[in-house]
């Protein structure tokens, strides 16, 4: 007996579920005549379901039939307490054009939170759902009166955001935060929708001096973050800076916040800035490791934008540097750094080489040994010495096998193979890169991979091949005149051919390299006039648009370009970095 009542009672279950589902989709798909049946018979069963009413009342709406829908409404409001019935009430006369009624059914429905301000969480939310923002808002903002330990600001910050009202709701996002500051990045992501890199816009302009007003009037940090957020978003880091300084000032557990500005400066090529930041890290940090890695970064900052007279003041640098703080595992990054510097600026690969092997003397975990390889192997290229150069790399490999540092060294086999002339094996590695973990290396080995696969059958000879890549390898030599002056030839003797392009790409970029950004501009230019249905176009398109943007001063040239990636290229890799930087020369928000 009790197994029959209990299936009895599943298929009762089961029976509602499959009538819900269909009167859903007759809703769903506008067939209300039958949807309000369906809710109609499903009611008659579960009088006290208010879901179904509401769903019925809502079909019934649809067909006109307000008195049907106001009879039901007034029959459930006698017999239960439940607010939303009065919002449903009010709504149904709103759609009948008796504001009056409908204002005094909202009323009604407010005056219940007296009773008991729980009621805002089904009220609010019934208010929202059928657009009443305003009635929505009294309602969220009585309850918080009542009820202090309340908190919709979240709730009133969407509403003043859908209205239009973008101050009430910056003020009603960091009124919540205040209270749930582990909320702080959810509330950035919500004002990045309507601030821009523009320092001018309107929002910026209002979220700036609201926060300002706070920290005058309130001593939480939490204002000068996201003051120093707000300024990094229009890339006004000095500004960033000036706050992360006050932040640590009154909290000084930390500079992480600090290091983290000056990269993001540095990666945006604000190099004075982040100079200045790192600057400030040397003198302040209390730890060695923070220490030497603010003069790791500051001083390869220098050897970027240095010119050559430059240089002697940057090995006093080092020599400061390895005299304060000694040459063990500590500094060795700065040790890695200063044999680059030798061998490629100040073109003294050989003393480069045996400073590195004294490096390699010191107790080093297995990383740290592959780091001072890698930059062994690099100076060996850079001296042509490409046998040597592979047996580091490949020692790499074989001690770091599926690391990060194990692919990159694959890749740096592949691309010695390369400058050698041997592209049959360089292929070989470049094809097991292509599902590298490492997306840059995977992008770089794909980008290798197709200018040797379209090129290698040309000519028999592999000619321009093989001048290409010698000047790709007097490009890594720092020797950009000399590589320029081999694309030039490769661009005469070769013209029509497969690498025609590719080595316009090149040569442009090597005009960047050297400031020359007219010559850079030709380039792309003759790219996109010549060869627009070829791989590198968007290339062309994407790099002229930055040229136009940060070199040249002309935004509008730049937004075009950016324009017809998005419209032209939607598979290219710069598609969404071309979005976001139309989007910011027209003065969208960020996101």
């Amino acid at each position: 007996m009790r197994f029959l009542f209990i299936l009895s009672f599943l298929c009762c279950i089961n029976m509602f579920s499959q009538e819900d589902i269909v009167a859903a989709e007759y809703y769903k798909n506008g067939d209300f005549e039958k949807a309000s049946l369906s809710y109609q018979r499903l009611y008659d069963k579960s009088p006290n379901n208010n879901s179904y009413l509401l769903q019925l009342v809502k079909s019934l709406q649809q067909l006109e039939k307000y008195q049907d829908a106001e009879s039901l409404l007034l029959n459930q409001i006698s017999k239960l307490n439940y607010p939303p019935l009065l919002i449903e009430l009010g709504y149904n006369y709103q759609l009948q054009n008796n504001i009056i009624e409908a204002e005094k059914q909202y009323e009604n429905a407010l005056a219940t939170i007296d009773q008991n301000p729980n009621f805002v969480f089904i009220i609010g939310k019934t208010f929202e759902d059928r657009s009443l923002l305003d009635q929505a808002i009294t309602a969220y903002e009585k309850a918080m009166l009542l009820k202090p330990d309340l908190n919709f600001n979240v709730q009133l910050a969407r509403i003043y955001g859908e209205q239009g009202n973008v101050e009430k709701m910056f003020e009603s996002y960091l009124n919540f935060v205040e209270l749930n500051d582990t909320y702080i990045n959810t509330i950035k992501r919500a004002f990045s929708e309507f601030i821009s890199e523009n320092s001018d816009n309107e929002n910026n302009i209002l979220l700036k001096r609201i926060l300002l007003k706070k920290i005058q009037t309130d001593q939480n940090l939490l204002w000068n973050e996201m003051l120093s957020w707000l300024f990094v978003q229009q890339k006004d880091y000095n500004r960033a800076f000036t706050q992360e300084k006050a932040i640590f000032f009154r909290q000084p557990e930390s500079l992480d916040r600090i290091e983290e500005l000056a990269l993001i400066a540095s990666a945006d090529k604000e190099y004075q800035t982040a100079l200045n930041i790192f600057a400030y890290l040397t003198e302040t940090a209390q730890d060695l490791d923070t220490k030497l890695k603010a003069y790791y970064h500051l001083i390869n900052i220098k050897t970027r934008i240095a010119t050559k007279a430059e240089y002697k003041d940057i090995l006093n640098e080092y020599d400061i540097i390895f005299n304060t703080y000694g040459k063990h595992t500590q500094t060795l990054s700065i040790q890695i750094s200063y044999a680059h510097f030798l061998a490629f600026y100040k073109h003294n690969p050989t003393d480069a080489v045996t400073f590195l092997k004294q490096s390699l003397e010191l107790p080093l975990n297995s990383f740290q040994e592959a780091g001072v390889k890698m930059e062994l192997g690099d100076i060996l290229v850079l001296q042509e010495k490409f046998n040597e150069a592979l047996i580091y790399y490949t020692q790499i490999q074989r001690n770091l096998k599926n690391s990060t540092l194990a692919q990159e060294a694959r890749f740096k086999v592949a691309k010695t193979s390369y400058y050698k002339g041997d592209f049959k094996w360089a292929e070989s590695q470049l094809k097991i890169l292509k599902s590298s973990t490492s997306q840059l290396i995977a992008n770089d080995a794909l980008d290798l991979m197709l200018l040797i696969t379209d090129n290698k059958y040309e000519d028999s000879t592999q000619s321009a091949l093989k001048l290409y890549a010698k000047a790709d390898l007097m490009d890594f030599q720092n020797k950009p005149d000399a590589a320029i002056s081999l694309l030039d030839k490769i661009l005469k003797e070769h013209k029509g051919k497969t690498i025609e392009d590719q080595a316009l790409f090149k040569q442009a970029q090597l005009f960047e390299k050297k400031q020359e950004y007219h010559k850079a501009e030709a380039n792309y230019q003759s790219i996109i006039t010549h060869f627009s249905d070829e791989i590198l176009a968007d290339d062309a398109y994407f790099h002229l648009a930055e040229l136009y943007k940060y070199q040249l001063n002309q935004p509008e040239k730049a937004k075009e370009l950016y324009e017809k990636i998005i419209f032209n290229y939607q598979d290219s890799i710069y598609f969404v970095e071309a979005r976001n930087r139309f989007r910011s020369l027209r003065g969208d928000a960020i996101n």
